[in-house]
């Protein structure tokens, strides 16, 4: 069985002086997130890392990620989400095989395939340069069925920054994955597709698309305001940070659990 987890929308922000504060927020839930992973029970195989690594794109806050990655031993897989630059995020990273096969030209997609434990996962870019909705042109849309299609009895997640199913929470929504029928199309023709799971919500949900059921992950850091109202309030809440943890069987069966940060230690046996 392939254990996956996901890590999301950690937001690392580097200050006035272009150094990301070590006590800042979105540093401390990280550290918090790491903890929890390394505390499980079962460890994952790997961790996916499904975008918004950065809150502004700037090289010192992806090298301070990847120095707060470092203590997990397991591979770590990060893709671009909107507030990532792909460049920086590929330079800070170029030690993963992974990433630094994903191409050279300036903005080149950052999207690749590997194998975990027995299932594959296959990272794609939604990113589009300069504004926060997300989409897969014609030639990205190529890439991900030529991918999908050179492995068609490997169980398979499929990730994503942009969730290609409506939220309901309406400024989520108007960053959307614009024009997901594509992408739909791509996913309903690969039946070994068990799970497409994505970012960019602050909050876990479960939808579906192309036949395939799909998921948000929480942040690691802040969530967003449960508000489906219109026009509805953009807001922030209290709820606590999280991540998600995917786990994929030899039958090609997945199973999708959302967990918040912390060490929680059993209270008391039940059997």
């Amino acid at each position: 069985m392939a254990i996956i987890a996901q890590l999301s929308d950690i937001h690392l922000a580097a200050g006035r002086d272009g150094e990301v504060d070590d006590g800042s927020g979105p540093v401390r839930a990280l550290r918090a997130a790491v903890s929890s992973l390394l505390t499980l029970p079962a460890r994952p195989d790997a961790v996916v890392l499904t975008g918004d690594l950065a809150d502004g794109g700037l090289p010192a806050e992806y090298a301070r990620l990847h120095a707060l990655l470092s203590p997990l031993p397991m591979a770590v897989y990060p893709m671009p989400g909107n507030h990532d630059d792909r460049d920086a995020l590929r330079a800070v990273f170029k030690d993963h095989p992974a990433v630094a096969a994903t191409g050279t030209g300036p903005q080149a997609p950052l999207q690749y395939a590997v194998d975990v434990a027995g299932a594959r996962l296959v990272c794609c870019d939604t990113t589009v340069d300069g504004h926060p909705h997300g989409h897969l042109d014609e030639e990205r849309l190529r890439w991900l069925d030529d991918t999908l299609a050179a492995a068609p009895d490997t169980p398979t997640i499929v990730a994503t920054h942009h969730p290609p199913y409506p939220i309901g929470i309406r400024f989520i929504d108007d960053m959307r994955f614009v024009d997901p029928a594509g992408f739909a199309a791509v996913v309903e023709r690969h039946p070994q597709i068990v799970r497409v799971i994505s970012g960019h919500v602050h909050r876990g949900s479960v939808g579906s698309v192309g036949g395939k059921v799909s998921t948000t992950c929480p942040s690691t850091y802040r969530q967003l305001f449960l508000d489906l109202t219109r026009p509805g309030r953009a807001a922030v809440t209290g709820e606590p940070a999280g991540f998600a943890i995917h786990l994929v069987d030899e039958r090609g069966s997945a199973t999708t659990h959302f967990v918040p940060t912390g060490n929680y230690r059993p209270l008391m046996d039940v059997e």
